[in-house]
């Protein structure tokens, strides 16, 4: 009886050293069995308390890992999300103007309010866009125009921002 106890005592540690330890765990230090626990009927039912123990402990740090994995998936997908690729839709179309400044000007603002460009990368776009959909002679112009929209964007974030919204739009020509 001596020998099938002492038996799954080695099948028990075989187990556990196949699973691994971790850091905080017993690191696999069994204690010797005393002879009263040797001769007790209810040891050969039941596994050890320190192997229950163990057990107990290595699955508790199993979940606590799963736990801080699955939180730092859920935490880098929602960055990824927030830092996306914005996908703003613009369509060029052909217009004769008597007063083309302030044509570009209300397209302009239309753009970075509607797609609420802030991020110079977005704004570089923007005039990027513009400057290769429209001819040679009017580059100095959206160049113009888009520095003053651009100074009246940065105008429009100060504390007192209803009135100068107001004065913006008074400026464009809507009153």
């Amino acid at each position: 009886m001596k020998a099938s106890k002492q038996q799954k005592q080695k099948q028990n540690q075989n187990q556990l050293q196949q699973r691994g330890c971790k850091a905080l765990c017993c690191s696999c230090r069994f204690s010797v069995s005393s002879s009263e626990e040797a001769e007790s009927s209810a040891s050969d039912r039941f596994p050890s308390v320190s192997s229950l123990a163990h057990a107990m402990v290595q699955e508790r740090l199993d979940q606590m890992i799963r736990e801080r994995v699955e939180a730092s998936h859920v935490e880098r997908r929602r960055q990824q999300s927030r830092e996306g690729t914005k996908f703003v839709v613009m369509v060029a179309m052909e217009k004769s103007s008597y007063d083309p400044r302030l044509d570009f000007r209300e397209s302009m603002m239309e753009m970075i309010t509607a797609n609420r460009l802030q991020d110079a990368k977005d704004l570089r776009s923007l005039l990027n866009y513009y400057i290769s959909m429209n001819s040679n002679q009017y580059h100095s112009l959206i160049l113009e125009v888009f520095h003053e929209v651009h100074d009246e964007e940065d105008k429009l974030e100060t504390p007192s921002g209803v009135e100068t919204a107001a004065l913006a739009k008074n400026s464009l020509g809507r009153k």
